[in-house]
């Protein structure tokens, strides 16, 4: 029987005020795992600016919410923030959301689930983050931005800030089960 034994990081509490000590320990997992490519979700792009800087020089993709998310035509990531981020060597991703996209407007107007919303929250079992992290993963595959032959790291969170992160073999949206959860590298215990 082979066994492998790893250290899982639990906060107590979900929320931003985990965010820069996730930040730390995904930085000592990925130098220590050899991991190239690291996906990290930014509403605001304040996460996004501090995954910038201390995953330099890695393949570090910030997904952001797709224009309209909260209000129409308008999108939340500041524009400074999105420099910071271009200038730190990463790269933004801005798109559909790959677990929601028309069904929120099916769920909206007609009341009712579709596939993608189930999906979605049967991930949330494991929290807010880990359904964010299989999510932002997905799509930055589908652009081409992250590579789908090795694993990656995706940061995530619960509201604001970063809580969870998980190491994930990549897939595109047209392969979704052949994505792997491959390791929990940190979340909240408490959600």
């Amino acid at each position: 029987m082979s066994v492998i034994e790893k250290k899982t990081v639990y906060f107590r509490e979900a929320g931003a005020k985990n965010t820069d000590l996730l930040l730390k320990i995904v930085k000592n997992y990925v130098e220590k795992e050899e991991i190239n490519d690291i996906v990290v979700a930014s509403t605001t792009g304040e996460t996004g600016v501090k995954a910038a800087k201390i995953f330099k020089p890695r393949n570090v993709v910030v997904v952001t919410h797709h224009f309209g998310f909260r209000e129409p035509g308008k999108i939340e990531l500041l524009e400074e923030n999105k420099r910071e981020i271009i200038a730190n060597g990463a790269k933004v991703f801005t798109g559909t959301h790959a677990l929601s996209s028309v069904e929120r407007a099916i769920r909206k107007d007609f009341g009712t689930l579709q596939v993608l919303e189930v999906i979605a929250n049967v991930l949330r079992l494991m929290g807010e983050g880990t359904k964010v992290c299989v999510e932002i993963t997905l799509m930055a595959a589908d652009a081409g931005l992250i590579p789908v032959d090795r694993d990656v790291v995706a940061i995530a969170g619960t509201g604001r800030g970063a809580d969870t992160a998980l190491r994930i073999k990549p897939v595109s949206t047209a392969r979704f089960f052949d994505l792997k959860i491959r390791e929990v590298v940190a979340k909240p215990s408490n959600f």
